[in-house]
């Protein structure tokens, strides 16, 4: 499990020190313990971990675990809207196969093709009753092309921070296009505070993934913002011990800081109008944002 805060940090390897592009790379990294936080709440990322491999699967299950409660909310607005239901950035199913096992058809889309044969994997374990209402179609959701029509769109885990801002107003208008009468999109992201970014543009992060197969993995994970360009850049930084061999591994992940202001205007020139608003604090200066929108009838 996850270190709580006030426990001393077992030995994280020191050689687990972040090597980031030069772009973020303004300042000298804090030495090995120095700045770290050992948090069981508030994990950085949401997670668009590229690419998931087998060996990062924990990982990535750890990083999203904190946030899976967003799967009872979503299948409330389900209940709601009716299916089916189109889940943008769908990676290995955390959302898509519980809703089928719920009766929904969903479309799963998804860059990443390993992870929709783990989808397609899991909903066969489960059963032909799942597996047969769940679609996969490997997209980037910059370049989105729909077929069909949704009653519910979905982009769940912060999904909309991992498409470029130029590209967020072609993927909303895609999306509106292909949403019923009555149907709704939902959308969650992270708000970052201004003044919370300039104060502090690099976070550094320990913690233990919760793994069950007899390999212990700690990660320092290192958060830098880019202000000027409204980007962020997470660089995890792994090891993995078993009983006879060790690994390192570095992964990353680049998202865009949500403008508020702008996603508001985009969401209103793709015909979409925000019905519903969620706020949840992290921290002093970051909060989660749930949004329910509705095309404009």
């Amino acid at each position: 499990m996850h270190t709580p805060s006030g426990t001393s940090l077992p030995a994280v390897p020191a050689a687990l020190a972040p090597v980031l592009p030069s772009r973020y790379d303004r300042e000298p990294l804090p030495a090995p313990g120095a700045g770290v936080r050992i948090t069981p709440d508030a994990l950085p990322g949401l997670e668009f971990v590229s690419a998931v491999d087998e060996g990062s699967v924990w990982l990535h299950d750890a990083l999203l675990g904190p946030h899976s409660a967003d799967i009872v909310r979503y299948l409330g607005l389900a209940r709601s809207t009716g299916g089916p239901v189109l889940d943008l950035g769908s990676g290995a199913g955390r959302l898509a196969v519980p809703f089928a096992r719920h009766g929904f058809a969903v479309k799963a889309v998804d860059r990443d093709a390993s992870a929709l044969e783990r989808l397609d994997a899991w909903a066969r374990r489960i059963g032909p009753h799942v597996a047969g209402l769940v679609g996969t179609q490997r997209a980037e959701l910059d370049d989105l092309r729909l077929d069909g029509s949704y009653r519910l769109a979905l982009l769940a885990g912060a999904m909309v921070s991992a498409v470029p801002p130029a590209r967020r107003p072609g993927l909303l208008r895609e999306v509106a296009g292909h949403l019923e009468s009555g149907g709704a999109l939902a959308l969650d992201y992270t708000a970052h505070l201004l003044p919370g970014l300039i104060a502090e543009p690099r976070r550094t992060w320990a913690f233990q993934v919760p793994r069950f197969d007899g390999i212990d993995e700690w990660v320092v994970a290192r958060q830098v913002f880019d202000l000027a360009s409204m980007s962020e850049r997470i660089t995890y930084c792994t090891a993995r011990t078993g009983k006879v061999s060790s690994e390192r591994a570095v992964l990353t992940t680049d998202k865009w800081i949500v403008d508020q202001d702008r996603l508001a205007a985009e969401l209103h020139a793709a015909g979409l109008r925000v019905e519903g608003r969620r706020r949840q604090r992290i921290d002093d200066r970051t909060e989660s944002v749930l949004l329910v929108c509705r095309p404009d009838d």
